[in-house]
């Protein structure tokens, strides 16, 4: 990844998020796009674990966090699913690669109520348009400068065995809608989040699909992953360094 100019660190330091337009070639977008088809054309899920992706916290709580499908989905490719989707037998209604949603709308949230460290300020999240991202179908909005207050509610992990394997600690504040500034981007662009901004997407109503590919990376030097965080390294799995 290219170094920030002055500019774009002070930007992304006052906003708590950075557009950096261009990441990516359209035929590096491309390829991501194929693969994504072969891992969906692939997708065998069992009738019990289609997990339908909500966005709303009690939803989320009976939804996933009472399955392990979604607590040992850290080192495994797995899926949720848009609402809708299943009758009820757990049938697609719709076509299969138009039925997943793992980066969909989004209800206004901080990575960091998922992915808590200590101290805070640790997590960068990298979002990377595969298409475009636009007004219709999806885009991120986010409000400037929401990444200095706190964290205002976690998700932790149960003792194993509970169920809902999942609480939150905490709440998600009422948000002034008009404070969200949305954030169209173009196939191949990234945009760096902070673990602490608040930010949002809204439910896709267009004709066209809005794939992103996402990931998080984490400062490890003096820093703290909480073991209470729903997702956790494994031996499978471990947290690849980027560097030593």
């Amino acid at each position: 990844m290219a170094c920030l100019s002055p500019s774009q660190l002070q930007k992304f330091q006052q906003d708590g998020f950075l557009v950096l337009e261009g990441f990516l070639s359209t035929e590096e977008c491309v390829a991501m796009q194929q693969r994504i088809g072969e891992i969906v054309a692939e997708m065998d899920v069992p009738l019990h674990c289609r997990t339908e992706f909500s966005t709303q916290e009690e939803e989320q709580l009976r939804a996933q966090g009472s399955t392990d499908y979604f607590l040992s989905s850290g080192d495994k490719i797995r899926f949720f699913f848009e609402k809708g989707v299943f009758d009820e037998k757990g049938n697609f209604l719709v076509p299969p690669e138009k039925s997943v949603n793992k980066i969909g709308h989004v209800s206004p949230h901080q990575d960091a109520s998922f992915l808590y460290t200590e101290p805070l300020g640790r997590v960068l999240g990298v979002w990377i348009a595969v298409e475009d991202a636009t007004l219709e179908n999806g885009c991120l909005w986010f409000i400037p400068g929401s990444h200095t207050g706190g964290v205002s509610r976690r998700m932790v992990r149960a003792p194993v065995g509970s169920v809902p394997g999942t609480s939150f600690l905490g709440s998600e504040p009422a948000r002034d809608n008009s404070l969200f500034v949305p954030t169209p981007v173009q196939r191949g662009a990234l945009v760096l989040i902070h673990g602490e901004v608040v930010h949002k997407s809204k439910l896709n109503l267009s004709d066209h699909s809005r794939q992103a590919y996402t990931f998080h990376l984490m400062e490890a030097s003096g820093t703290t992953w909480s073991p209470e965080n729903w997702l956790q390294p494994t031996a499978e799995l471990p947290f690849p360094p980027l560097y030593t």
